[in-house]
C-alpha cells in the first residue's frame, strides 16, 4: 500500500535528527510520518510538510503552518472495505484541505488527538 502514498509513523527521535536544520532553537518533533517520499512532522510549535519533488526528489520544498493558521481540520477513520483512514487540514486564506491519507497501522485517533492539542492553544 505504500507504493500509493500511504504515510506510516516514524519514530519523533529519527525525524528530529534527520530534520533538525529545519527546526528552531528548542523545538520538538512530537510525531512523525513518512509517505514514500515526503513527511510530515507535527513538532510542538508547527506542523512542517516536506515535500520531495521531481524524479530524483533532490529539490525538496518544506511548508510550515503555524498551528494558529489551521482553521479546522477532519479525520475520516478506516471502513471496512477501505483501509485507509484520511486527514483534511484546512489553512486560513486557502479554500482546500491539505489531505494526508494513512494506512491502517497508523492510528488516526493519535494523529487527531496530536492536532487538538496544538490547535487549541
Amino acid at each position: 500500500m505504500a507504493l500509493f502514498g500511504n504515510a506510516h509513523t516514524v519514530d519523533p527521535g529519527q525525524a528530529q535528527g534527520e530534520y533538525a536544520r529545519l527546526l528552531g532553537q528548542g523545538e520538538q518533533v512530537q510525531a512523525a510520518y513518512m509517505l514514500i517520499r515526503d513527511t510530515i512532522l507535527f513538532t510542538d510549535r508547527r506542523l512542517i510538510l516536506v515535500d520531495k519533488q521531481g524524479i530524483t526528489g533532490r529539490k525538496v520544498e518544506y511548508h510550515s503552518v503555524p498551528y494558529r493558521s489551521i482553521t479546522h481540520f477532519a479525520v475520516e477513520t478506516a471502513g471496512t472495505f477501505d483501509l485507509d483512514a484520511e486527514l483534511k487540514i484546512w489553512i486560513s486564506g486557502s479554500p482546500a484541505p491539505i489531505e494526508k491519507t494513512f494506512t491502517k497501522g497508523v492510528d488516526i485517533y493519535e494523529v487527531q488527538a496530536i492536532l487538538t492539542q496544538f490547535v487549541a492553544r
